[in-house]
């Protein structure tokens, strides 16, 4: 009786150290995956503000109702630039928040127009 709640006992404590480590892992990248719903568009042709094309999402703050710009990195700005620079579309991405240089920066992993 006494070996088996020894068994028990240490196969409780394996399972909580090895979900800790899992646990630790994801606080550790910090990378939560967003859903930005808004207006993705050239920050230089259609919000005239930079001096160089750049593909962003424009997200409306429901709490400052300021508008939120989130530029795609380099690999998903060169995908999808050519798609929305002369006319901008209203669409869905999902990916993961950084911030750089004051600049929040999104890697879109998936990018849905509204029809």
């Amino acid at each position: 009786m006494r070996t088996m709640f020894a068994v028990a006992a240490m196969f409780c404590v394996g399972l909580l150290v090895t979900t800790d480590a899992n646990f630790a892992q994801d606080k550790k990248d910090g990378k939560k995956t967003v859903v930005l719903k808004g207006l993705i568009c050239c920050n230089k042709c259609e919000l005239s503000v930079g001096t160089e094309c750049a593909t962003v999402i424009v997200v409306k703050d429901d709490k400052s109702k300021k508008d939120v710009v989130f530029f795609f990195d380099t690999a998903s700005d060169k995908k999808f630039h050519n798609d929305i620079c002369a006319s901008a579309k209203n669409g869905t991405v999902t990916g993961t928040v950084n911030q750089n240089d004051k600049k929040k920066i999104v890697s879109v992993k998936t990018l849905e127009y509204a029809k």
